[in-house]
């Protein structure tokens, strides 16, 4: 989404790099850069005016003339403008004191409210809570429809009590003469909200019609369920590819219905993404959660500085550890920890099983971008092909389970018999066991102490061998030349009367005592110290 944005930035902030001190030329030239990166960004222009405002006034200021890295504080502060306009804080869902928790879905048609509403009843319910999505959008063709649909896939309950447009024709929401009644979106909600109390269900997402375009009847419908229902929060939803209609399309629902925050849609698409940096700054309204593909674990919580950071290229590694966190199973996790201490092989089974959890983390692609840097090797990370992890899972699934266990057993005849029910080559096959067995070589060598190509030993693990130790130091070779000899070996000798013995730890001993400090004087030592001496 922000990909011109990062690349516009990137390109700025490496000329400022290598400079000892800024010029107000250097600063000017950098904020000019700023603000054509935003405006190509599709970001409102009061937005962009003042952000680059801030950022000059800053720039200019002592916290970089002072600074010992003026390029990186200018990027600080870049950082920190950015987190001011997405809204500086994450804003938490208001749940209301007495169940049912009420919220209300509003947009344009098209933004992606029916798959939102699916997506935020999963998400509620993957916490232990328990939903009911209300379809009371009954103008758009086959809305109910897709909301039920939605509803299964989530595993979650539909409150439709009207079918609505199932016919295929647009509906004003008024009878009359050349128009049609599907129902009244008011009292289904109604009703929806009586069906979760008695039936104890604790949050109630309620979709609402939309349309291709603002309009008075779109917003005095919407008005009117909220007056019915008094959701405890109103989620404007807005698709952000739309750029600069944006700022307008949120201006007049904040003007119709007031709502108190909003929800970014396809984020993964192509777009310049002018609307994320907008919405928030101009209707003062926080930016709450981000939908970022078609899958219902596509959805993530937003926040302003982590989206600031992946704007600027420095990552998002917080939100990748809460997706890790929920997808791998604590047990298995711990299976794995104690496999790798005790230098155990790692089988197929085991691969299977991290592979079940990255796929519940999503798509491995989009998790590599959240890592710093990645923008740089973007070409090769878009030519990253996600099937590739199911032809190897087919691989594996044709193994027996006792091949799956003992990798080194498979055969030619064997490894035809895998690639035959795989769909695959021999070749596939065979490259893919010789990457396990070095995968394999890798986790023994980092449990014993040892190190993989490239990388330094490991010392401190359990079993740590030979590898995690400093290697010993060679004893001087004694000299041909009998001058130098005689000099080494009297040498030798001294040092061998000065050795302290062995428990010393002074290097002085009485002769023919074992304590060390037999030969010491206490009237000699500092005053105080003969504590120390355990006398």
């Amino acid at each position: 989404m922000f990909t011109s944005l990062s690349d516009r930035l990137a390109a700025t902030f490496k000329t400022l790099r290598g400079k000892g001190k800024l010029s107000e030329s250097d600063v000017n030239k950098t904020v000019r850069d700023i603000r054509m990166a935003l405006l190509e960004a599709d970001v409102a222009l009061p937005v962009v005016k003042d952000f680059t405002s801030a950022v000059r006034e800053r720039a200019l200021g002592a916290e970089v003339s002072e600074a010992l890295n003026p390029a990186q504080q200018v990027i600080k502060i870049v950082n920190e403008e950015l987190v001011d306009i997405l809204g500086q804080h994450t804003r938490p869902l208001r749940l209301a004191k007495t169940a049912p928790t009420v919220i209300m879905l509003a947009g344009l048609q098209g933004s992606g409210k029916t798959t939102l509403a699916g997506k935020l009843a999963k998400w509620f319910k993957d916490q232990g809570d328990t939903p009911l999505l209300v379809a009371a959008d009954l103008q758009r063709p086959n809305a109910v429809t897709q909301l039920e649909v939605v509803g299964q896939r989530a595993g979650v309950p539909v409150f439709a009590p009207e079918q609505g447009n199932v016919g295929g024709h647009d509906a004003v929401g008024a009878t009359g003469e050349g128009t049609r009644s599907f129902g009244d979106p008011v009292e289904v909600a109604e009703d929806g909200i009586q069906h979760a109390i008695s039936k104890l269900y604790n949050v109630v997402i309620v979709d609402t019609a939309g349309r291709l375009a603002v309009d008075e009847v779109l917003m005095e419908q919407a008005a009117e369920i909220k007056d019915a229902i008094e959701p405890d929060e109103v989620l404007f939803v807005i698709d952000a590819m739309i750029g600069q209609a944006a700022v307008e399309t949120a201006v007049a629902f904040q003007e119709g219905i007031d709502f108190s925050g909003v929800v970014l849609t396809k984020l993964d698409g192509d777009a310049r993404g002018g609307a994320a940096l907008s919405v928030a700054k101009i209707t003062g309204r926080p930016i709450m959660f981000a939908s970022t593909g078609e899958g219902l674990a596509d959805f993530e919580i937003f926040h302003p500085d982590r989206m600031a950071s992946r704007i600027l290229d420095m990552g998002d590694l917080l939100t990748l550890i809460e997706q890790a966190e929920r997808a791998f199973d604590k047990q298995q996790a711990a299976e794995m920890e104690r496999k790798f201490l005790a230098a155990e092989d790692f089988t197929f089974d085991d691969f299977l099983q991290q592979m079940a959890a990255i796929k519940r983390m999503g798509s491995l692609k989009s998790m590599l971008k959240m890592m710093p840097g990645m923008n740089q090797i973007r070409d090769q990370l878009d030519a990253f092909d996600d099937r590739e992890f199911d032809r190897i899972e087919a691989m594996i699934r044709s193994m027996t389970p006792f091949e799956r266990n003992h990798p080194k057993q498979i055969n030619g005849s064997r490894r035809a018999r895998i690639a035959a029910g795989s769909g695959v080559s021999v070749t596939e096959v065979n490259e893919l066991l010789t990457r396990f067995r070095e995968a394999q070589k890798m986790m023994k060598a980092l449990a014993k102490g040892g190190s993989i190509p490239g990388m330094p030993g490991m010392p401190g693990l359990p079993g740590a061998g030979k590898r995690g130790r400093p290697a010993p130091q060679r004893r001087k070779g004694k000299s041909g030349n009998p001058a130098k000899r005689a000099e080494q070996e009297r040498s030798a000798a001294a040092a061998a009367a000065g050795r302290a013995p062995a428990g010393s730890a002074f290097g002085v001993g009485a002769p023919g005592t074992t304590d060390p400090y037999a030969s010491l004087d206490p009237s000699k030592l500092p005053k105080g110290f003969e504590k120390f001496l355990g006398r």
